[in-house]
Protein backbone atom coordinates (compact mmCIF):
# COMPACT_ATOMS: atom_id res chain seq x y z
CA UNK A 1 0.00 0.00 0.00
CA UNK A 2 2.85 2.35 0.88
CA UNK A 3 4.47 1.76 -2.52
CA UNK A 4 1.17 2.45 -4.24
CA UNK A 5 0.76 5.78 -2.42
CA UNK A 6 4.30 6.79 -3.34
CA UNK A 7 3.72 5.84 -7.00
CA UNK A 8 0.47 7.84 -7.19
CA UNK A 9 2.18 10.79 -5.56
CA UNK A 10 5.04 10.59 -8.07
CA UNK A 11 2.58 10.53 -10.99
CA UNK A 12 0.73 13.54 -9.54
CA UNK A 13 3.99 15.45 -9.19
CA UNK A 14 4.96 14.73 -12.79
CA UNK A 15 1.58 15.92 -14.05
CA UNK A 16 1.97 19.19 -12.15
CA UNK A 17 5.46 19.69 -13.59
CA UNK A 18 4.20 19.33 -17.14
CA UNK A 19 1.48 21.87 -16.49
CA UNK A 20 -1.55 19.67 -15.87
CA UNK A 21 -3.92 20.38 -13.04
CA UNK A 22 -7.40 18.98 -12.41
CA UNK A 23 -8.57 22.62 -12.05
CA UNK A 24 -7.39 23.32 -15.61
CA UNK A 25 -9.52 20.55 -17.04
CA UNK A 26 -12.17 22.86 -18.54
CA UNK A 27 -15.79 22.03 -18.27
CA UNK A 28 -17.97 22.12 -21.39
CA UNK A 29 -18.46 25.75 -22.44
CA UNK A 30 -15.62 26.98 -20.22
CA UNK A 31 -12.58 26.36 -22.41
CA UNK A 32 -9.67 28.80 -22.43
CA UNK A 33 -10.46 29.73 -26.02
CA UNK A 34 -13.88 31.07 -25.03
CA UNK A 35 -12.28 34.53 -25.24
CA UNK A 36 -12.45 35.91 -28.78
CA UNK A 37 -9.21 37.83 -29.42
CA UNK A 38 -9.59 40.73 -31.85
CA UNK A 39 -6.75 42.87 -33.24
CA UNK A 40 -6.63 45.89 -35.55
CA UNK A 41 -5.81 49.59 -35.95
CA UNK A 42 -7.01 52.30 -33.60
CA UNK A 43 -9.51 53.97 -35.95
CA UNK A 44 -12.41 51.51 -35.61
CA UNK A 45 -11.67 50.74 -31.94
CA UNK A 46 -14.51 52.86 -30.51
CA UNK A 47 -17.46 51.12 -32.19
CA UNK A 48 -15.90 47.64 -32.18
CA UNK A 49 -15.20 47.84 -28.46
CA UNK A 50 -18.70 49.11 -27.71
CA UNK A 51 -20.29 46.35 -29.79
CA UNK A 52 -18.02 43.79 -28.10
CA UNK A 53 -19.38 44.81 -24.70
CA UNK A 54 -22.96 44.44 -25.93
CA UNK A 55 -22.14 41.06 -27.46
CA UNK A 56 -20.62 39.82 -24.21
CA UNK A 57 -23.61 41.06 -22.24
CA UNK A 58 -26.04 39.24 -24.52
CA UNK A 59 -24.11 36.00 -25.11
CA UNK A 60 -21.72 35.64 -22.19
CA UNK A 61 -18.84 35.26 -24.66
CA UNK A 62 -15.94 37.53 -23.78
CA UNK A 63 -14.34 39.57 -26.56
CA UNK A 64 -10.92 41.15 -26.04
CA UNK A 65 -10.08 43.97 -28.47
CA UNK A 66 -6.48 45.13 -28.89
CA UNK A 67 -5.94 48.13 -31.15
CA UNK A 68 -3.26 50.55 -32.23
CA UNK A 69 -0.27 50.62 -34.59
CA UNK A 70 0.37 47.13 -35.94
CA UNK A 71 3.91 46.87 -34.61
CA UNK A 72 2.57 47.04 -31.05
CA UNK A 73 0.36 43.95 -31.32
CA UNK A 74 1.46 41.84 -34.30
CA UNK A 75 3.70 39.46 -32.32
CA UNK A 76 0.91 38.60 -29.90
CA UNK A 77 -1.67 38.42 -32.69
CA UNK A 78 0.40 35.80 -34.48
CA UNK A 79 0.00 33.63 -31.40
CA UNK A 80 -3.63 34.02 -30.40
CA UNK A 81 -5.66 36.22 -32.78
CA UNK A 82 -9.12 35.00 -33.74
CA UNK A 83 -10.11 38.10 -35.73
CA UNK A 84 -8.18 40.82 -37.57
CA UNK A 85 -9.90 43.97 -38.83
CA UNK A 86 -8.66 46.80 -41.02
CA UNK A 87 -9.13 50.56 -41.12
CA UNK A 88 -9.74 50.30 -44.87
CA UNK A 89 -9.88 47.55 -47.47
CA UNK A 90 -6.35 48.21 -48.74
CA UNK A 91 -5.09 48.16 -45.16
CA UNK A 92 -6.26 44.59 -44.55
CA UNK A 93 -4.91 43.57 -47.94
CA UNK A 94 -1.52 45.02 -46.99
CA UNK A 95 -1.68 43.02 -43.77
CA UNK A 96 -2.33 39.83 -45.75
CA UNK A 97 0.59 40.54 -48.09
CA UNK A 98 2.96 41.36 -45.25
CA UNK A 99 1.88 38.41 -43.09
CA UNK A 100 0.84 35.62 -45.46
CA UNK A 101 -1.15 32.76 -44.00
CA UNK A 102 -2.53 34.55 -40.94
CA UNK A 103 -5.91 35.49 -42.40
CA UNK A 104 -8.50 33.13 -43.78
CA UNK A 105 -9.34 35.01 -46.97
CA UNK A 106 -12.65 33.17 -47.44
CA UNK A 107 -13.94 34.63 -44.18
CA UNK A 108 -13.16 38.24 -45.13
CA UNK A 109 -16.20 40.50 -45.02
CA UNK A 110 -16.98 44.23 -45.11
CA UNK A 111 -18.69 45.93 -42.20
CA UNK A 112 -19.43 49.63 -42.83
CA UNK A 113 -17.85 52.52 -44.71
CA UNK A 114 -16.76 55.87 -43.32
CA UNK A 115 -16.28 59.22 -44.98
CA UNK A 116 -13.24 61.47 -45.09
CA UNK A 117 -13.47 64.93 -43.61
CA UNK A 118 -11.29 67.70 -42.21
CA UNK A 119 -10.40 67.98 -38.54
CA UNK A 120 -9.59 71.48 -37.34
CA UNK A 121 -8.85 73.15 -34.03
CA UNK A 122 -11.72 73.75 -31.61
CA UNK A 123 -13.48 76.92 -32.68
CA UNK A 124 -11.95 76.62 -36.16
CA UNK A 125 -9.68 79.68 -35.78
CA UNK A 126 -8.49 79.53 -39.42
CA UNK A 127 -12.14 79.41 -40.61
CA UNK A 128 -11.53 76.33 -42.74
CA UNK A 129 -14.77 75.37 -44.46
CA UNK A 130 -13.66 73.46 -47.54
CA UNK A 131 -10.81 71.65 -49.28
CA UNK A 132 -10.00 74.87 -51.11
CA UNK A 133 -9.39 76.60 -47.78
CA UNK A 134 -6.60 74.12 -47.14
CA UNK A 135 -4.66 75.65 -50.04
CA UNK A 136 -4.53 79.10 -48.42
CA UNK A 137 -1.23 80.55 -47.29
CA UNK A 138 -0.40 79.88 -43.66
CA UNK A 139 -2.48 76.72 -43.22
CA UNK A 140 -0.45 73.87 -41.74
CA UNK A 141 -1.71 70.35 -42.45
CA UNK A 142 -0.93 67.02 -40.79
CA UNK A 143 -0.78 64.12 -43.25
CA UNK A 144 -1.07 60.45 -42.25
CA UNK A 145 0.69 58.53 -44.99
CA UNK A 146 -0.66 55.12 -44.00
CA UNK A 147 -3.08 53.65 -41.43
CA UNK A 148 -5.94 53.49 -43.92
CA UNK A 149 -5.35 57.07 -45.06
CA UNK A 150 -2.70 56.46 -47.70
CA UNK A 151 -3.48 58.74 -50.63
CA UNK A 152 -6.71 59.96 -49.05
CA UNK A 153 -6.00 63.67 -49.32
CA UNK A 154 -4.65 63.27 -52.86
CA UNK A 155 -7.79 61.47 -54.04
CA UNK A 156 -9.94 64.23 -52.58
CA UNK A 157 -7.79 67.10 -53.85
CA UNK A 158 -7.17 65.63 -57.30
CA UNK A 159 -10.81 65.89 -58.34
CA UNK A 160 -10.77 69.61 -57.55
CA UNK A 161 -7.33 70.51 -58.86
CA UNK A 162 -6.04 71.27 -55.36
CA UNK A 163 -3.10 68.87 -55.22
CA UNK A 164 -0.36 71.54 -55.60
CA UNK A 165 -1.91 73.87 -53.03
CA UNK A 166 -2.59 71.22 -50.40
CA UNK A 167 0.75 69.50 -50.97
CA UNK A 168 2.49 72.82 -50.36
CA UNK A 169 0.73 73.21 -47.01
CA UNK A 170 1.47 69.74 -45.60
CA UNK A 171 3.65 70.61 -42.63
CA UNK A 172 4.40 67.02 -41.61
CA UNK A 173 3.71 63.46 -42.69
CA UNK A 174 3.54 60.53 -40.27
CA UNK A 175 2.77 56.84 -40.63
CA UNK A 176 -0.05 56.38 -38.14
CA UNK A 177 -3.04 58.13 -36.62
CA UNK A 178 -1.50 57.60 -33.19
CA UNK A 179 1.47 59.76 -34.23
CA UNK A 180 -0.87 62.38 -35.70
CA UNK A 181 -2.90 62.54 -32.49
CA UNK A 182 0.24 62.97 -30.41
CA UNK A 183 1.43 65.81 -32.64
CA UNK A 184 -2.00 67.43 -32.70
CA UNK A 185 -2.22 67.50 -28.92
CA UNK A 186 1.37 68.58 -28.37
CA UNK A 187 1.66 71.37 -30.94
CA UNK A 188 -1.10 73.86 -31.69
CA UNK A 189 0.67 75.12 -34.83
CA UNK A 190 -1.06 72.40 -36.89
CA UNK A 191 -4.37 73.65 -38.25
CA UNK A 192 -5.95 70.74 -40.11
CA UNK A 193 -5.87 67.01 -40.70
CA UNK A 194 -7.60 65.35 -43.66
CA UNK A 195 -8.76 62.05 -42.18
CA UNK A 196 -11.92 60.11 -41.44
CA UNK A 197 -14.84 61.92 -39.86
CA UNK A 198 -14.89 59.14 -37.28
CA UNK A 199 -11.71 60.42 -35.64
CA UNK A 200 -13.56 63.54 -34.51
CA UNK A 201 -15.75 61.40 -32.25
CA UNK A 202 -12.63 60.09 -30.53
CA UNK A 203 -11.08 63.59 -30.36
CA UNK A 204 -14.08 65.83 -29.79
CA UNK A 205 -12.27 67.62 -26.95
CA UNK A 206 -9.51 68.88 -29.25
CA UNK A 207 -11.12 69.03 -32.71
CA UNK A 208 -14.03 70.37 -34.68
CA UNK A 209 -15.22 68.53 -37.77
CA UNK A 210 -15.59 70.14 -41.19
CA UNK A 211 -17.75 67.81 -43.25
CA UNK A 212 -17.34 67.83 -47.00
CA UNK A 213 -20.33 68.10 -49.37
CA UNK A 214 -21.67 64.65 -50.22
CA UNK A 215 -20.55 64.98 -53.83
CA UNK A 216 -16.96 65.58 -52.65
CA UNK A 217 -16.77 62.85 -50.03
CA UNK A 218 -14.70 59.71 -50.30
CA UNK A 219 -15.58 56.55 -48.41
CA UNK A 220 -13.39 53.66 -47.37
CA UNK A 221 -14.42 50.35 -45.88
CA UNK A 222 -13.90 48.47 -42.63
CA UNK A 223 -13.05 44.84 -43.43
CA UNK A 224 -12.84 42.02 -40.91
CA UNK A 225 -11.65 38.42 -41.12
CA UNK A 226 -11.17 35.31 -39.03
CA UNK A 227 -7.61 34.06 -38.74
CA UNK A 228 -6.51 30.75 -40.24
CA UNK A 229 -5.14 29.36 -36.97
CA UNK A 230 -8.01 30.45 -34.74
CA UNK A 231 -9.15 27.69 -32.40
CA UNK A 232 -12.30 29.67 -31.74
CA UNK A 233 -13.72 30.03 -35.24
CA UNK A 234 -17.35 29.39 -34.31
CA UNK A 235 -17.46 32.13 -31.67
CA UNK A 236 -15.39 34.45 -33.88
CA UNK A 237 -17.95 34.06 -36.67
CA UNK A 238 -20.73 34.61 -34.15
CA UNK A 239 -19.16 37.93 -33.16
CA UNK A 240 -18.68 39.00 -36.79
CA UNK A 241 -22.32 38.15 -37.52
CA UNK A 242 -23.27 40.29 -34.53
CA UNK A 243 -21.14 43.16 -35.88
CA UNK A 244 -23.29 43.08 -39.01
CA UNK A 245 -26.64 43.41 -37.22
CA UNK A 246 -28.66 46.61 -37.45
CA UNK A 247 -28.14 47.19 -33.74
CA UNK A 248 -24.37 47.16 -34.26
CA UNK A 249 -24.69 49.31 -37.38
CA UNK A 250 -26.31 52.00 -35.26
CA UNK A 251 -23.32 51.94 -32.93
CA UNK A 252 -20.97 52.44 -35.86
CA UNK A 253 -23.12 55.31 -37.14
CA UNK A 254 -22.86 56.98 -33.73
CA UNK A 255 -19.09 56.85 -34.10
CA UNK A 256 -19.10 58.44 -37.57
CA UNK A 257 -19.63 55.55 -39.99
CA UNK A 258 -22.23 55.64 -42.75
Amino acid sequence: MKKKVIFVGWISLMLVLVGFSPEMDSKPGQAVNDVVKVYGPGGPLGPIKEVAKQFTKETGIKVEVTAGPEEKWIDQAKQDADIIYGGSEYMLTDFMLNHPGIINEKSRTELYSRAAGILVRRGNPKNIQSLEDLTKKGVKIVDVNGAGQLGLWEDLAGRKGFIPGISRNIAISVKSSAEAIELWKANSKFDAWITYESWHYRLSDVTDLVQLPEEDKLYRGTPVSITSKSENKKKAKQFIDYLKTEESHQVFQKWGWK
